[in-house]
């Protein structure tokens, strides 16, 4: 073979260079995985349940170490770093429905006894006012046929919290199906780092393609479909 026809053949690809890449890239996934696992997780708001602390379209943060080192495959402590505090907003597992996570705030801790008449929270025969509560229903259901008005009283068993939405009367909570086992905690939410105001009706991206459309056809971006809420970017959970 002469010189000209093999200085035209295809040289092998660099194996060190492929390799450190791969490597890389493997220890990236391995990172990523074990920072969601026990460290960070990223959750979305369905729902007007915790109005006006969270409202629908937020994307948040929640640190999965706050109250313990889990098993990553059945949410169980292995190592306890903390407890739940009265206030603290936190996602869960819902009993009713292990394929579903609920965020609701920590109202009732291990041992409290909890009383709701007419909708004020009473602990342990004190009333508890939360700030970040909102009520938008004015009528009152009397008798405790109605739970969200008048509960209990009822005393939050060991290792175990008594939780509600901020907005008290379109809440979901502890009122209606119980208490929330410590082993199902995943962890306190704690920031926001992504919200949208739109048409939430449509998953995030055809809402997304729907602003982008409008930008596309008329010059302007379509905020009635989606519009990013750059004022809730960042804000710290309490």
């Amino acid at each position: 073979m002469n010189r000209k026809n093999a200085s035209a053949m295809p040289r092998p690809l660099n194996k060190g260079f492929l390799r450190e890449y791969g490597e890389a890239l493997f220890i990236a996934l391995i990172l990523a995985l074990v920072i969601r696992a026990f460290l960070f997780q990223a959750f979305s708001i369905p729902s007007g349940s915790m109005q006006p602390t969270l409202l629908v379209g937020d994307y948040l943060l929640v640190n999965k170490f706050s109250y313990g080192i889990r098993n990553p495959f059945t949410n169980r402590v292995w190592i306890t770093l903390g407890a739940p505090r009265r206030g603290d907003v936190v996602v869960f597992i819902f009993p009713q429905d292990p394929s579903k996570d609920y965020i609701k705030r920590v109202i009732g801790l291990p041992g409290d006894k909890v009383q709701i008449v007419n909708k004020q929270v009473y602990i342990n025969g004190q009333l508890i006012e939360t700030p970040q509560a909102v009520y938008q229903d004015s009528d009152r259901f009397p008798g405790n046929q109605v739970k969200r008005d008048n509960y209990g009283p009822e005393v939050v068993p060991a290792s175990s919290y008594f939780v509600m939405g901020d907005n008290r009367d379109y809440s979901f909570d502890s009122r209606f199906w119980g208490f929330v086992p410590m082993d199902a905690l995943r962890g306190k939410a704690f920031l926001i780092y992504f919200s949208w105001a739109g048409n939430h009706n449509d998953p995030f991206i055809r809402a997304f393609l729907g602003g982008l459309k409008g930008l596309v056809y008329q010059f302007s971006w379509n905020g009635n479909a989606f519009r990013v809420r750059w004022g809730r970017l960042g804000k710290i959970i309490y």
